[in-house]
């Protein structure tokens, strides 16, 4: 749904998003599926405005066996743009309110500074984790780690 949202404002900006899943991959996760629905939406239209008029945003989900701080199996979903990159210098303040990496290109994009903050705060509540790899010239990967639903949490969960 949310790449079916923004597909309209990627092909005003020549951008192309690619969604690369396995096509077996069958989970749930326990969460709100309208939070959840606004990390992506936040995510993807983050790497759609700011990873550069005709490139292309790649989103890649993937059931993972562990990972550090999660004691089950876990889903990783990568949003990933190949625009300018954000410099490490700026990777530990890229969550809080309204920070913003170039302040002239941010205004110039619109947005009010908040979408990376409700993002982490969403992923914590959600008992996930919120990452970030990018450096100049290399464009910017945003993932989120969630903990795979147990058989019983399943039936109230979200399923992606």
């Amino acid at each position: 749904r949310v790449i079916a949202t923004l597909t309209h404002q990627a092909q005003k900006d020549d951008v192309e998003i690619v969604l690369h899943a396995p096509d077996a991959i069958s989970f749930a996760i326990t969460g709100d599926e309208d939070e959840l629905t606004q990390v992506f939406q936040n995510l993807i239209e983050n790497a759609v405005k700011y990873g550069g008029k005709g490139n292309r945003v790649e989103i890649t989900l993937r059931r993972q066996p562990s990972a550090a701080g999660f004691s089950t199996e876990v889903i990783k979903a990568a949003v990933r743009d190949f625009g300018p990159g954000i410099d490490k210098v700026h990777h530990a303040r890229l969550t809080e309110r309204f920070y913003r990496v170039d302040t002239g290109r941010s205004r110039e994009k619109g947005g009010t500074g908040l979408g990376l903050a409700i993002v982490k705060h969403i992923v914590q509540r959600h008992r996930g984790r919120l990452l970030v790899a990018s450096a100049p010239g290399e464009g910017t990967e945003f993932s989120v780690l969630f903990p795979v639903a147990s058989p019983l949490q399943s039936q109230n969960s979200t399923r992606a």
